[in-house]
């Protein structure tokens, strides 16, 4: 059977208006502030490029069309999503940037009819943020979800929280949070987690302290957020009572690939940054770009953005395909992660003294990726998973093998 990779007209035709757009609106923007969105205007610019963006027509593209999106699937919004990324801006632009992006994922699959009023429809309009509060300090929730701490009790008609939770991307003003708590179980056993939907302004919850970060781009800081004694009625209920992590996989492995789409769209800005010095820069007799070392790098970069595209696509194709890809996802995100620091470390490298600094995006993309293999789970936790998987496999198969003796 054949295989198509090419992607829609439609999409193409957004991509390009998308790269337009990005180059028009928002590259001015992200380079006036260095890429800081809070030096730039927090919500004040976030409303002003998505204003641009809807005019545009290039607004919300994978907000489902009820709700004034595009409805594009995964595969089709990896080219869109690395167009948006190639600015630190272009994400929340199109509002599609972290968490709004996999909150309005999330919602759109789970939320009730009443909820997807209430939270999803001004959040896919841009008229409201949201956060995400599930990560904790030690020794809760972090890179092992089962060792949430934050609980919720039964209380009449509802639901009281309590907890702390910490690097919570997007918490200070955001409109509501999707707050992970503990209903059954212990801290380090598996399962009995609930989502619960509370807005910003509710008795019990506090947004605390920015902690800082490399990264400056993601709107609303990573905060810490306190609950304390949070009532929530059963409506705010997200999903079903225990259900949590099972529900959070409809969320982390899309999230993953966005995030992977997005930096990709970075990284390439960075290695077209360093293709246009090297090409034109002269030394040691020659053009830089005429060197071996320095085509080894170009080489390597283009290698990666390849190897990562493709790793992405076989990732969304099988998400598209209702599969929890898990191990596709945790190989794509694991591999881009490292692949995109890569691409922008070398790019900095070619550029020499420049590239260090703030007359070129380098050092700012620099510090915006390195996170990344942190963020939507470790490297290192990721390759356990991997691991285990495989040989899991092997042990499966092997077993079957013994008893078809």
């Amino acid at each position: 059977m054949a295989v198509d990779l090419a992607y829609p007209e439609h999409v193409q035709d957004l991509v390009a208006r998308t790269e337009a757009f990005v180059r028009d609106e928002v590259l001015p923007v992200e380079d006036a502030h260095r890429g800081d969105i809070a030096a730039a205007g927090g919500d004040s610019v976030r409303v002003a490029l998505q204003s641009a963006a809807k005019a545009a027509g290039v607004f919300a593209p994978h907000a489902p069309v009820e709700y004034g999106g595009q409805g594009l699937g995964m595969v089709d919004r990896a080219p869109v999503f690395e167009a948006a990324g190639y600015s630190l801006f272009g994400p929340v632009a199109l509002n599609i940037a972290a968490p709004d992006e996999g909150n309005v994922h999330m919602l759109a699959h789970i939320a009730s009819d009443e909820q997807k009023s209430r939270y999803l429809a001004p959040l896919a309009a841009g008229d409201m943020r949201s956060a995400f509060a599930m990560t904790e300090p030690a020794p809760g929730a972090g890179a092992d979800p089962n060792a949430l701490t934050t609980r919720a009790e039964k209380a009449t008609g509802g639901w009281k929280i309590n907890g702390r939770k910490h690097f919570i991307t997007g918490a200070d003003g955001a409109g509501f949070f999707i707050i992970m708590a503990r209903t059954s179980g212990e801290p380090g056993q598996r399962g009995g987690a609930t989502m619960f939907l509370a807005p910003a302004d509710s008795d019990g919850l506090k947004v605390g302290r920015h902690i800082e970060t490399l990264d400056k781009s993601m709107i609303g800081g990573h905060c810490e957020v306190d609950f304390e004694d949070l009532y929530v009625p059963d409506t705010a209920v997200l999903g079903e009572v225990d259900q949590g992590f099972a529900y959070a996989q409809v969320r982390l492995g899309p999230a993953r690939m966005t995030h992977v789409m997005r930096w990709l769209g970075a990284a390439r800005r960075g290695h077209d940054t360093a293709l246009r010095y090297v090409a034109g820069r002269e030394g040691f007799g020659s053009k830089l770009g005429d060197l071996g070392m320095i085509q080894k790098m170009v080489a390597d970069n283009e290698i990666d953005i390849a190897a990562t595209r493709a790793l992405l696509v076989q990732a969304c194709w099988e998400l598209d395909r209702g599969s929890h890809a898990a191990n596709a996802t945790s190989i794509a995100k694991t591999f881009a992660a490292e692949a995109i620091f890569r691409i922008v470390d070398r790019s900095v490298q070619m550029c020499g003294g420049l590239g260090v600094s703030e007359d070129l995006p380098l050092a700012r993309l620099s510090r915006e990726v390195r996170p990344f293999r942190i963020y939507d789970g470790p490297s290192e936790v990721h390759r356990w998973a991997i691991a285990k998987r495989a040989v899991g496999a092997a042990r499966k198969a092997a077993a079957a093998e013994d008893a078809a003796k």
